[in-house]
């Protein structure tokens, strides 16, 4: 079930690990998107607007979530690429105790200041009700998700990006079938839409975890590696919590520009909204690209291959840039379609202009989104979250610049120019950051190896 990135051709091994991640995530955003396409088909766009509404703070909560449990996942695959397996099972036990913890916590918080968040952003009135109701819920669901994204991570740790897949196929059929079920002959509304999520992750989570214990002989533990240790604790949180961190800190931005965006008034909300989540599904891939280096990059530095980590930075690039050039061209063409998924395109026409107004300035940055995915998950896997972190505040500041000097004179337009403006931030950081790093790697595989040959020396 596992699988050895730190041999074989590097952009043949990205590509063969990238696939089923793209398919993942792909099945995760249409497990995402079932609660915005049939509340805005089935209830209308003021309903569409009030779970839109809540898509920064979600990702502001959600998004530290699933850094969290990816960065836990980067010491794993380094032990993995290292075969030290005892130490490995040590962190993967001691990553659920630090999972489980969190998510009471997160948990409680998050339910109980719901509604406050969601004020606090000047959610429109007409709307603050229907989005307290789905994110309070949501949130409700925090555990389950963090469970499904810890066994997710570890499983792509050891090299297996298959399973996780064929979880989200399930899980996916699911919450789109309980959302139909509750939302329409139930007349559930948001709240339907809200549980439908909620079970759906529940179930992944547990079958997921499930498994994980029969499946994977080399996390077999014994009572002493299963143990809380502090050391690994340490080392976990010293990876995860940053990129938690980092995945807030952007969203800290997107929740700045929501609520520029929230003053512009519901029809704004909406398209930008759609707008959005089409957008979403066109980054699928290189955001899998991203995934595929974490894990890479962590295997081959557990090898101490920083000529392989370098080949594949050089393929995952060329990979990004050829998909992002396409992905302008073919949004020109079915950007229309996709947001027929969550609206009346025919009756909405302002709404669907807006978006597609949205989609286009979004879409022309592509390139510098898709570098900057690469160059800093790539950071992560090499295990120096903290720069990747940085880069997530040079995104917050540029959104949040946007929204406070752009919005106000230039309105809806202004709103546009916040993803571009954070992305080019963002690659102006990283690249020097990505070139320290290696650079700073390199000295210290090459101080590890003289210090073992001295040893050897003596010895003979």
């Amino acid at each position: 079930m596992t699988k050895d990135l730190t041999s074989g051709s590097p952009l043949k091994v990205i590509l063969l690990f990238t696939l089923p991640l793209v398919l993942g995530n792909l099945f995760q955003q249409f497990y995402a998107l079932a609660d915005t396409i049939i509340v805005g088909r089935y209830c209308g766009v003021s309903a569409l607007a009030s779970v839109g509404a809540t898509g920064s703070v979600n990702y502001l909560i959600l998004g530290f979530v699933i850094g969290m449990c990816n960065g836990f996942a980067i010491p794993i695959a380094q032990l993995f690429g290292a075969q030290d397996y005892h130490d490995l099972r040590r962190h993967v036990a001691n990553a659920g105790w630090l999972c489980l913890a969190a998510s009471a916590v997160l948990t409680v918080l998050t339910v109980a200041f719901t509604r406050p968040m969601l004020v606090l952003m000047q959610t429109p009135a007409d709307i603050l009700d229907g989005a307290a109701i789905y994110i309070g819920w949501i949130f409700a669901g925090i555990p389950f998700i963090f469970l499904y994204n810890m066994v997710a991570g570890i499983m792509r740790a050891l090299g297996d990006s298959k399973t996780p897949l064929y979880f989200l196929l399930l899980t996916s059929a699911l919450n789109i079938g309980l959302d139909l079920l509750f939302v329409i002959p139930l007349r559930m509304g948001i709240l339907g839409a809200a549980l439908a999520t909620d079970v759906s992750q529940a179930i992944s989570g547990v079958a997921s975890l499930v498994y994980l214990c029969r499946k994977f002989e080399v996390l077999r533990m014994t009572s002493d590696e299963a143990k809380p240790c502090r050391r690994a604790c340490v080392r976990l949180m010293g990876i995860g919590v940053p990129m938690g961190l980092q995945c807030s800190i952007t969203a800290i931005g997107s929740v700045v520009v929501q609520c520029a965006v929230n003053v512009l008034g519901s029809a704004a909300v909406a398209a930008v909204t759609a707008a959005s989540k089409t957008m979403n599904l066109l980054t699928i891939p290189l955001e899998s690209i991203g995934t595929a280096m974490a894990t890479y990059a962590g295997q081959n530095l557990g090898a101490a291959r920083m000529d392989r980590v370098r080949q594949g930075v050089r393929s995952a690039l060329g990979i990004a840039v050829l998909y992002a050039l396409a992905a302008l061209v073919i949004l020109h063409f079915v950007d229309v379609a996709i947001m027929g998924l969550f609206l009346d395109t025919a009756t909405e026409v302002e709404i669907v202009s807006m978006g597609r107004q949205y989609l286009f300035w979004n879409s022309a940055f592509f390139v510098p989104l898709g570098a900057l995915i690469v160059w800093r998950y790539s950071i992560q896997g090499l295990g120096f979250s903290t720069l990747a972190m940085l880069a997530g505040v040079a995104e917050m500041v540029a959104r949040s610049l946007v929204a406070v000097f752009l919005v106000p004179p230039l309105g809806y337009f202004g709103a546009e120019l916040a993803n571009p403006a954070a992305w080019v931030a963002a690659c102006l950081f990283l690249y020097p950051a990505y070139r320290w790093t290696c650079r700073h790697l390199d000295n210290r595989l090459l101080a590890a190896r003289m210090h073992l040959q001295s040893e050897q020396a003596e010895m003979n």
